[in-house]
């Protein structure tokens, strides 16, 4: 693995890492009266598809970390329409 692919992966982890506290937050409180369901549907939808672009392109770094946020951004939409 060269640096190049570790600076991706840093970079993976660390955005990727972002939107914990905010899940863990909502779930915990059970609270999404201030989220923005366009925000994040937005969010998701170009998640997705920087997803798709990494899986095309087969880059681990871009794959990994919209995978994990895609999981992360659908998980809040799920609690946006539970907890509304």
């Amino acid at each position: 693995m060269d640096y190049i692919e570790v600076l991706g992966l840093a970079a993976a982890i660390l955005t990727t890492a972002g939107y914990v506290p905010q899940v863990y937050k909502t779930w915990r409180d059970k609270s999404t009266k201030d989220i923005s369901l366009t925000t994040y549907l937005v969010l998701f939808i170009g998640v997705v598809l920087w997803l798709s672009y990494g899986i095309l392109i087969s880059s681990l770094p871009v794959t990994l970390a919209n995978g994990i946020t895609a999981f992360l951004l659908l998980f809040m939409l799920i609690l946006k329409f539970k907890y509304k």
